[in-house]
């Protein structure tokens, strides 16, 4: 049993007892009340999921493990002259809530290693389909794996029970991230670079050997880690982490799950909004004939394009209320690596007046930039200029996260997934009693 493994089972079992008891001495206490604006607006706000692998602060953004997000890129060990940390030690770190060693990482990256091979079926699924856009690509030769799924056979032939179905959900999860960047680079060079197929480096970490297989150079290794990392998890109710986890509730495998999550993820109120974004800079740039605009001017065309009714793309946020620590990361590392960056500068300046002109507007209840305001703009400058793979970038920092909440569903045997629905009718009955009780209550 390998050291994550074993440390892991550990954790599982040391954990198991607390969900227990609260389903035994506390199942009957509240935690939300749900209103009609939830119900008929995609249920936000509602408290009904559990996850322990991210919570979103609204003050201090995204909690992995407990850790923000500058404690966890400071305290995980990185590789030899690196600047990011290693992608295995973060995975490390969401499955267990430990910072591991570096002899742990290293041994997480060795898994990886022996993981690695993609079977010679799934290139040619990725060959068929080289026509379509990458996310089907991605999701197509994901859920073609799942033949190699070892949970499945395991579970028809009745060797799992609620006690170790997590185990072979472990194996499954890190057959497939060790497969991910081969998967993802594959897509890129085969639609975009001619077929021109890099070999990997299996002395290189997960995020250094996605840049190589990329063909991209130095400091993209770095980029790559932090992008993983940054959009690796939010939470469980978003759209591609939800899915994934519904998914999975039904037993499916990870293949089934991990590329409906990629399905979830494709659409352009989620994760297509990072390249929304770009384009829309990249438009603001035409409007300016390219010159790097001063605040004055910047702050004309912010203005102007709010009071036209439109929005400010990459600006604001359903829960946080101060500028998205994921973006501040980003940030940082663009004013060290490309600070003359003209597209990086336009964000800049934006960045300088927004807030303060969102605040004064109005509309916006949190004013500050997200993640998706800024991810685009780097991956331009370091030649990823094709807008249709962001997506697939996104899906695989996504797949860490909900590939380890997964692994802990299953350990904590968490059941199938059947909210309750009602209908219009049962909602305006609902109104009317309210509102018969408001008048009749005494004065």
């Amino acid at each position: 049993m390998s050291v994550l493994k074993k440390n892991l089972a550990q954790r599982i079992e040391e954990w198991r007892p607390r969900t227990k008891k609260l389903l035994k001495d506390y199942s009957d206490v509240k935690i939300s009340d749900v209103t009609i604006a939830q119900a008929l607006g995609g249920m936000r706000g509602v408290k009904c999921l559990v996850t322990d692998i991210s919570y979103l602060d609204p003050l201090e953004g995204i909690r992995f493990r407990g850790y923000t997000i500058p404690e966890v890129l400071e305290k995980l060990p990185k590789p030899p002259n690196a600047e990011m940390p290693y992608v295995e030690g973060f995975l490390y770190l969401l499955l267990t809530g430990d910072i591991p060693t570096k002899k742990e990482v290293k041994e997480v990256h060795h898994e990886f290693v022996h993981r690695r091979h993609v079977p010679d079926y799934v290139y040619q699924v990725l060959d068929d389909l080289s026509e379509c856009h990458p996310m089907v690509m991605f999701s197509a030769a994901v859920v073609s794996m799942e033949k190699e799924s070892i949970f499945t056979p395991k579970y028809k032939k009745g060797e799992l029970n609620k006690m170790n179905l997590w185990d072979s959900t472990f194996e499954d999860s890190l057959n497939l991230l060790a497969k991910l960047p081969r998967i993802a680079t594959y897509i890129y060079r085969k639609k975009y670079k001619n077929g021109d197929i890099i070999t990997g480096d299996p002395k290189l970490d997960w995020g250094g050997n996605f840049a190589r297989m990329m063909g991209i150079e130095k400091p993209y290794d770095d980029l790559a880690r932090l992008y993983f990392i940054l959009h690796s998890d939010h939470e469980s109710g978003n759209v591609s982490a939800h899915t994934g986890h519904l998914v999975a509730s039904a037993l499916s495998d990870v293949y089934y799950s991990i590329s409906s999550m990629i399905n979830g993820l494709a659409g352009p109120l989620h994760g297509l909004a990072n390249e929304m974004v770009l384009r829309w800079i990249q438009g603001v740039m035409k409007k300016m004939d390219n010159k790097i605009p001063t605040q004055d001017e910047m702050k004309d065309f912010v203005w102007d394009t709010l009071n036209s009714g439109q929005v400010i793309p990459g600006y604001g946020h359903a829960v946080l209320r101060k500028t998205d620590p994921r973006y501040t990361a980003q940030r940082d590392f663009c004013l060290k690596h490309l600070p003359d960056d003209p597209i990086f500068q336009y964000v800049n300046v934006l960045y300088e007046v927004a807030p303060d002109i969102l605040k004064e507007h109005g509309k916006a209840k949190n004013p500050w930039p997200n993640v998706d305001a800024q991810s685009g703009v780097i991956q331009w400058h370091y030649g990823v200029k094709e807008y249709d793979f962001y997506t697939v970038l996104f899906g695989m920092g996504r797949s860490i996260g909900v590939l380890s909440n997964i692994i802990w569903d299953r350990a904590l045997g968490y059941p199938i997934e059947r909210p309750k629905s009602l209908t219009t009718q049962m909602l305006e009955e609902l109104a009317l009693k309210a509102l018969e009780e408001k008048v009749t209550e005494p004065v």
